[in-house]
């Protein structure tokens, strides 16, 4: 049952970075702005994510606007969002094939070869939404740190990462690493799925090797 176990295991960790893609596609705080350098004294707090901006105030007002047009965005945010709406919907696909070839499961009980093969068929399909989820990740993470060191950028123009990268690095991670765990223990055949050792048969009128002899 241990491969049963590490397979659960890795259900449960590919579907918490499910949850986690899906809450850091969602938040606002991708960057936020930088009070590195000399203006570190400032009102107001700036928040950008891929759907909206938002600008907190330190009289505790936080207002917050949506982009108005998709073509005007920064390439960036439009990939990032593509790579993340995918990674997402690759996860909710491969929750519900994973789900079907666990062993934990009664669908395709009594074809234990092809319930394999669905499993590991979720696992890939984690795989690829986690990379999905790292390639929107970096690319923005490293759009910041570009922009952060461009000493064409002015200080008050200046952003670093906000929660939600870290919230979608770390879902990336948990999803490849669940996805992994499901490939990992997809080869070896089930419990009692194997077939019995066959020894050619004993020719008519020929004493058996644990037969008697006169």
């Amino acid at each position: 049952m241990a491969n049963s176990g590490l397979q659960l295991l890795g259900y449960i960790l590919a579907f918490l970075g499910f949850v986690g893609l899906i809450t850091s596609t969602t938040m606002t705080e991708w960057k936020m702005s930088s009070y590195a350098g000399d203006n570190i004294i400032t009102a107001q707090a700036v928040y950008e994510g891929l759907w909206q901006s938002c600008v907190y105030q330190s009289t505790g007002q936080l207002q917050c606007k949506v982009y108005d047009s998709l073509l005007q965005l920064p390439m960036e945010i439009q990939a990032a969002r593509g790579f993340m709406v995918a990674g997402i919907l690759f996860c909710a696909f491969g929750v519900l094939v994973a789900a079907v070839g666990m062993q934990c499961t009664t669908c395709l009980a009594d074809s234990p070869g092809i319930k394999n093969k669905v499993a590991l068929a979720g696992g890939v399909v984690f795989i690829i939404a986690g990379v999905l989820a790292f390639i929107a990740t970096i690319w923005y993470g490293d759009n910041i740190r570009r922009q952060f060191f461009n000493p064409l950028t002015p200080t008050n123009g200046r952003y670093e990462f906000g929660k939600a990268l870290y919230i979608g690095w770390g879902a990336s991670a948990l999803t490849i690493i669940g996805g992994s765990l499901l490939c990992c223990n997809c080869g070896g055949k089930s419990p009692g799925g194997g077939s019995a050792p066959r020894y050619p048969a004993a020719r008519p009128g020929q004493p058996n090797s644990s037969g008697n002899y006169v």
